[in-house]
């Protein structure tokens, strides 16, 4: 069932007493601690949970331990109003909240590509003995569906059948860099419920939102579903995103045999409405926290449910992505007149620059990130590598510890041999290269998002590669 909300909706009281349902976030990551801050702008009673005591005292002093536009400034205004509190207290969080969401994370399990739920277990088993009245545990998490299933026996094991505490699945879909935004004004949300009262705590807990869009003219699509539904649209919606970059990577690998224009080729396909142009833009590949573990956990929880080989051309999907991180080495083989033999290029006595480190800009995310990825090739085959991100050095340096970290653009590219820009930041889409020239040793660029202009770069004596793209003299 899709519902437009504002409507005449589902009501349920808060077991608390409270006006309004008070709220939890389980996990202060990425999402918990989005969730939380947004939730609490929105009037809500919220308190953010988490067992890493030094996230919870940075949170609660005003400090956001990510960079996502517009979160700080949200974060200090909801502590000094009251609305938004932190713990490392599970007896506080149960005592507390009447909808418990879970935002723990699923990484990708060390030992295969199935995901690795011992945080979402470690949530349920702490939280639910300590309840005494009803309340609702709602996961937000990206996981296997059938979870939501596993999670209700987990609960009926830890808590008294009087108390009735119930289940529900409702997945976030963030977008990092803009993820204030997503929270505030969501292009839809999943209700997997199966009760009216889940329902309706749901919707109150989400009331916030819907009356946000009311005062904007704004419909808020939902989709009041069943558990395994619920829980396949992220990773569904996740596995489509993946596989249309995937495929326009792919077509760029043809272009570049072909000797075509992926850019123009991606714009002239957009144009049709039943593919649009949206995340067709050739590059280096996708990275970070969701994609490339999501495709990979959805790949093994269909070989358990026996249908492995109707997900089998997600193999493909993440092959591609990688081929494009080699093919930022090749490239730097090519530019650099390295030959390029069974082990890879010998760079050795070459100086390179990334422009970038996390896997986008606007974040200082590095998970997976296609540019470090590149750094830790180019380095492995001996060159000398320099990098430069906006926002992600200190999590860079933590994840590859063997480069060197320049403090600006300037002093990244000083003396370099070839320039790779990695992470389309809008301080490297909009620099001039002829204030580069007298900087660098020589005028060689890798455009690895294909975000820079290629004529005003050839005009000023650069030799330019894209992903995709044709040679220009």
């Amino acid at each position: 069932m899709t519902i437009a909300y504002p409507s005449t909706p589902p009501v349920a009281a808060a077991p608390s007493g409270a006006p309004r349902p008070r709220l939890t976030f389980l996990g202060t990551g990425y999402l918990g601690a989005t969730y939380a801050i947004c939730f609490a702008e929105l009037g809500y009673e919220v308190l953010g949970f988490d067992v890493d005591e030094a996230k919870i005292a940075k949170l609660a002093g005003g400090d956001v331990p990510i960079h996502e536009p517009g979160l700080d400034e949200l974060l200090r205004k909801n502590l000094s109003a009251g609305r938004l509190r932190f713990t490392t207290s599970w007896e506080e969080v149960a005592e507390f909240g009447d909808v418990h969401f879970i935002c723990v994370g699923t990484p990708q399990r060390p030992d295969g590509m199935a995901a690795d739920l011992s945080h979402v277990e470690s949530a349920v088993t702490n939280l639910a003995p300590l309840l005494k009245r009803k309340a609702l545990i709602a996961g937000k998490s990206t996981v296997p569906v059938g979870t939501a299933e596993w999670i209700e026996q987990l609960v009926r094991r830890h808590t008294p059948a009087e108390l009735g505490v119930e289940v529900a699945w409702s997945p976030e879909f963030l977008q990092e860099g803009v993820a204030v935004e997503d929270v505030l004004r969501p292009n839809r949300i999943i209700f997997g419920v199966k009760s009216e009262w889940a329902t309706g705590m749901l919707y109150a807990a989400h009331k916030g939102v819907f009356d946000l869009a009311l005062t904007e003219d704004r419909e808020v699509p939902v989709v009041v579903t069943d558990f395994a539904t619920a829980e396949l649209v992220k990773v569904a919606a996740n596995a489509f995103l993946a596989t249309k970059i995937s495929f326009i990577n792919a077509m760029a690998e043809v272009c570049e045999a072909a000797g075509a224009d992926v850019t123009q080729l991606a714009r002239s396909i957009g144009y049709d409405a039943r593919i649009g142009n949206k995340f067709l833009r050739a590059g280096v590949g996708f990275g970070g926290g969701c994609l490339p573990k999501d495709i990979r956990a959805f790949q093994a929880r269909a070989q358990e449910l026996g249908v492995g080989e109707a997900l089998r051309f997600l193999h493909e999907v993440d092959l591609i992505n990688q081929r494009r991180r080699q093919k930022i080495v090749q490239l730097s083989a090519e530019l650099l007149g390295r030959g390029y033999g069974p082990a890879g290029p010998d760079l050795a006595g070459t100086r390179i620059t990334v422009l970038g480190a996390t896997f986008k800009p606007n974040s200082d995310d590095v998970r997976d990130s296609p540019a470090l990825s590149v750094v830790r090739k180019l380095s492995r085959s001996g060159a000398e590598v320099t990098v430069y991100d906006p926002e992600g050095m200190d999590n860079a340096r933590n994840d590859v510890d063997d480069v060197i970290y320049a403090k600006t653009l300037t002093d990244a590219v000083t003396g370099a041999d070839l320039v790779c820009v990695l992470t389309e930041w809008e301080e490297f889409r909009n620099t001039d290269p002829n204030a580069l020239n007298e900087l660098v040793a020589a005028r060689r660029v890798i455009d690895g998002r294909n975000c820079l202009d290629q004529n005003v770069w050839v005009a000023a004596g650069w030799e330019y590669r894209g992903m995709g793209k044709p040679v220009v003299a």
